[in-house]
């Protein structure tokens, strides 16, 4: 009991009342001083990181809540990217070693094979209210029609600048779930909202229309006598959007893969790369990784460009498992000579609103690609995610995948140990055909150094 009350007491050392209100200082001195060894260190470690332009690090608090530092991660861009015949230089966030140089590789090599296609096939976005009705569900759907036009009506103030782009509310459907949850129904509501993500567009219009419902229910005299008033449990948008999809694909006669085929024969190539892709649609095990490296090449321009690539990354695991079990997103065939591999993806994405257009990199990120619509950077994401595919399915079936892999641990390992340019050269012609190793690297570069020391 004793062990217990101080284990309680060192904890409530550790709990702050008030702690949003502390300046920024405040709130790096309370961090430091009550989980790091060093405080001082620590403190200057994090407060180096602040932008400073005062005004850049104003926006960039205000994104967050209780913010103490900025997080930085590498920004790079893949060159020669041909998608629908226009030429990109796509930019990527990402920390994972090889990323960009894969997608860069891939880009590059289809360019001379007539670059990468891609269409967007539809842009419908979905939003529920999800309420609780013990009446008679005959009542609700008799009607609906009237409830529909009310809906509309009442949420016109939200609506009426979206539709004025061209977007607005699409359609509305009551469905009834009580066989599943009992007293349960659902409005599903479909969106278009051009160019923006739409989010926030989307749940004001959703709880409004679920003040409309209740209201509806409790006013309308057929619907008097029938027990306990309807209730709205939740309105919210749904972040699978399985009719917000874009396709890219590439093709190419078969013997034109000859110079990635690497000791291989093209055909023998085409059925080996196609073959690898029909695993991932049987074993979930290959599918998880298989679209992880998709995403490695669709994360880091969503990243770029100030997108959610959590609400991108949970659409796209879901439509993966949309017929019960979890495939690969992306698809080849070989036939009649041609090789030809594509990628659908649902991805909701903006170009304006939101941070978008607030952060100063992803504002730039935008205008590397030349400022693209909503459905343009679909297109230019899809058409990475399928780079990034082809380019690590192409190592897996031919050198492996670690030969590039090991080449940036190699230099990761060289930068913890503090490696000179010159030591990292040496490294870099020691290593090309051995094991790489932090206990390898660290004992090379001892022995390097004590010979050089000799030398001097």
């Amino acid at each position: 009991m004793a062990k217990f009350n101080t284990r309680i007491d060192k904890m409530q050392e550790k709990t702050i009342s008030g702690f949003s209100k502390l300046s920024k200082a405040g709130k790096v001195r309370w961090v430091v001083e009550n989980f790091f060894r060093d405080p001082e260190k620590a403190a200057r470690e994090l407060m180096s990181f602040w932008h400073e332009d005062e005004e850049q690090q104003r926006i960039l608090d205000g994104f967050s809540e209780n913010t103490i530092s900025n997080y930085y991660l590498p920004y790079g861009v893949a060159p020669n990217f041909m998608v629908n015949g226009k030429l990109y230089t796509v930019p990527m966030v990402i920390e994972e070693s090889s990323v960009v140089a894969a997608a860069s590789s891939a880009a590059k090599f289809w360019l001379s094979r007539g670059g990468f296609h891609a269409e967007v096939l539809s842009t419908r976005k979905v939003g529920q209210v999800h309420f609780s009705w013990g009446g008679d569900s005959a009542l609700l759907f008799r009607h609906f029609g009237e409830l529909e036009k009310r809906l509309r009506e009442d949420a016109a103030h939200i609506t009426v600048n979206m539709e004025k782009r061209g977007g607005g509310v699409l359609d509305i459907e009551l469905l009834d779930m009580a066989h599943l949850e009992p007293d349960y129904y659902q409005l599903k509501v479909s969106f278009e909202t051009c160019d923006s993500m739409g989010a926030n567009f989307i749940n004001s219009v959703l709880e409004e229309f679920g003040s409309t419902l209740e209201i509806f229910v409790l006013e309308h005299p057929a619907f008097e006598g029938e027990g306990q008033p309807l209730e709205v449990i939740m309105a919210i948008l749904s972040n699978y959007t399985p009719e917000c999809i874009v396709r890219a694909w590439v093709e190419c006669p078969v013997g034109a893969l000859g110079s990635g085929c690497s000791g291989m024969s093209p055909e023998e190539f085409a059925e080996k790369f196609a073959k690898a892709v029909r695993i991932a649609h049987i074993d979930p095990h290959r599918a998880a990784t298989h679209n992880k490296g998709i995403f490695n090449g669709v994360d880091a321009v969503v990243l770029a460009t100030a997108n959610d690539f959590r609400a991108v990354e949970a659409c796209g695991h879901t439509y993966a498992a949309r017929d019960g079990q979890y495939r690969s997103l992306s698809s080849c065939s070989v036939e009649n000579g041609m090789f030809r591999f594509w990628l659908d993806l649902p991805i909701a994405l903006g170009t304006v609103g939101g941070l978008t257009r607030l952060h100063p990199v992803a504002r730039r990120s935008l205008e590397l690609l030349g400022d693209p619509g909503a459905e343009e950077l679909m297109m230019v994401i899809a058409a990475t995610g399928l780079a990034q595919n082809f380019a690590a399915l192409r190592s897996l079936v031919t050198t492996g995948i670690q030969k590039g892999h090991m080449k940036m641990h190699l230099m990761n390992i060289l930068n913890h140990l503090e490696a000179s340019e010159r030591e990292m050269a040496e490294a870099a012609e020691h290593f090309k055909d051995k094991v790489v190793s932090f206990t390898a690297v660290r004992e090379f570069l001892k022995l390097f150094r004590e010979k050089k020391g000799s030398l001097a």
